[in-house]
């Protein structure tokens, strides 16, 4: 599989990451194989979070006797100092490693929480402080929506290294500031920000729980994905054109394999193509910016 910088980490990622989040539903047998397949592909960077159900728990086993071949990325919600060093210590003891190599911030949505994060009891001053004691490798921050905000991080927090935001052909194609992730996708280059890419096989919103319950959606994703082998390598395939570090991976185990598929066989996507796809794609319902978390 091919990799990329991921900005200016040092590190050359995958140009999948593999999303965790599925190990969640899968027994610990599963789980194990799955982690193996995706080594198997060549993925390398792996993302986790603690409000991922059991996925830490699920992950650790293959991930210690892995650490080597694995770039982790974790993160948290919390916004306060205390908050963040208590979570990291609980990743830590929850996933059984004592480093790991990208914390970010998860899902930073609103003004006053930036504020919170960068307050000098703020969220970033722990992760300055593990990061000075060497038990975290970088700094990164992760949004579903506001890209004017995630530009504003990116002015406000001068240590930030790596960005993962949504990018699909649903968003690129509506015009507005709501949904200006090019432009954020620009200030993260220049910045040498790495990019990690989200939602990039949301359909759309899931109907209304009226019209389908909860409990009857064929996938646990937030969103209603694309699910054949063909919508999966072009949506890939589009995102990874986009110039993005790495796309990261569905959170449903049945979706995990065709994208890893599409990831191995990836060879660009043509402007043409690309065109033709947002304007196809342009009138869809977007999957982002409602205030959705993972």
């Amino acid at each position: 599989m091919q990799t990329r910088a991921l900005g200016d980490t040092g590190h050359e990622s995958s140009i999948a990451t593999f999303g965790a989040i599925a190990l969640n539903w899968l027994e610990q047998e599963g789980a194990n194989q799955m982690v193996e397949h995706v080594l198997s592909k060549g993925v390398n960077h792996f993302d986790v979070a603690p409000t991922y159900g059991d996925a830490e728990l699920k992950l650790g086993p293959k991930l210690r006797q892995h650490r080597e071949d694995i770039f982790l990325g974790c993160k948290t919600q919390e916004r306060g100092y205390e908050g963040a060093k208590r979570k990291l210590d609980r990743s830590f003891d929850r996933l059984g490693v004592d480093y790991i190599d990208l914390y970010q911030v998860h899902g930073l949505e609103y003004e006053s929480e930036l504020d919170e994060i960068t307050a000098d009891d703020g969220a970033l001053a722990a992760f300055r402080e593990a990061k000075d004691e060497g038990k975290i490798g970088h700094i990164g921050l992760t949004s579903h929506g506001n890209p004017g905000l995630i530009r504003d991080a990116i002015d406000r927090i001068d240590d930030l290294e790596t960005l993962m935001f949504p990018l699909n052909p649903v968003v690129v194609g509506k015009d507005d500031d709501e949904h200006d992730y090019a432009g954020v996708f620009e200030a993260a280059e220049e910045a040498g920000i790495g990019t990690l890419g989200i939602k990039a096989f949301a359909r759309g919103p899931w109907p209304d729980t009226d019209e389908l319950p909860e409990a009857d959606r064929p996938f646990p994703n937030w969103y209603e994905p694309v699910d054949t082998p063909g919508e999966i390598a072009e949506r890939f395939d589009f995102a990874a054109a986009q110039g993005l570090t790495s796309v990261v991976t569905p959170g449903d185990p049945k979706l995990v394999a065709m994208v890893l598929d599409a990831a191995t066989r990836y060879n660009g996507m043509d402007e043409t193509a690309q065109r033709s796809l947002i304007e196809r794609l342009r009138h869809d319902e977007s999957p982002v910016p409602e205030q959705l978390h993972h």
